[in-house]
């Protein structure tokens, strides 16, 4: 299994579509509200959100939706990456409600050499997530640092800090 991409296995105009898919739970989306503090009533109390607001049913958090599809993308585009640089932007296009089963791909926009070190580069990259039935609902684009095959060779190769087995009496 792939875990993310060196440098040159990008191309640009390449699009990843991750797998598979997240069914996003209410307690998915409670513990999320829980766990970041976030107490709006939107999320979290059912009655509120049927009777106050265009919806009549809770929206799942938005940065719970970004984060998943920021989590689905990690095998294909930044399982090898030295770091993230920037999130360029964000929106949030469509409402997730409990029960919807999102998505995601990522578009490799554009990739150019580090300028301070050579043994890695920066690629600029698109996620897009959806539902189940095809709605957008979230886009971000991000900047990410990763490691050309050299950098990758020189520290040990695909896994370099995996252990090997050792079995009693051998």
């Amino acid at each position: 299994m792939q875990f993310g991409r060196t440098y040159e296995e990008f191309e640009v105009g390449a699009t990843y579509k991750h797998w598979p898919g997240k069914t996003v739970t209410e307690y998915d989306d409670h513990l999320f509200c829980l766990l970041t503090m976030n107490h709006h009533p939107l999320h979290m109390d059912a009655n509120y959100a049927e009777k106050t607001t265009d919806f009549g049913k809770n929206v799942v958090v938005g940065n719970y939706v970004y984060s998943l599809l920021l989590g689905m993308s990690v095998p294909d585009v930044s399982g090898k990456a030295i770091a993230n640089l920037e999130i360029e932007s964000l929106r949030h296009v469509a409402p997730t409600f409990h029960g919807d089963t999102v998505y995601g791909q990522t578009t490799v926009l554009d990739k150019w050499p580090s300028k301070s070190k050579n043994d890695r580069g920066i690629v600029h990259v698109e996620t897009k997530g959806y539902k189940q039935d095809g709605t957008l609902v979230c886009v971000f684009r991000r900047k990410v640092m990763v490691p050309t095959e050299t950098y990758t060779k020189e520290r040990g190769g695909e896994q370099p800090g995996r252990p090997e087995l050792k079995e009693q009496g051998k």
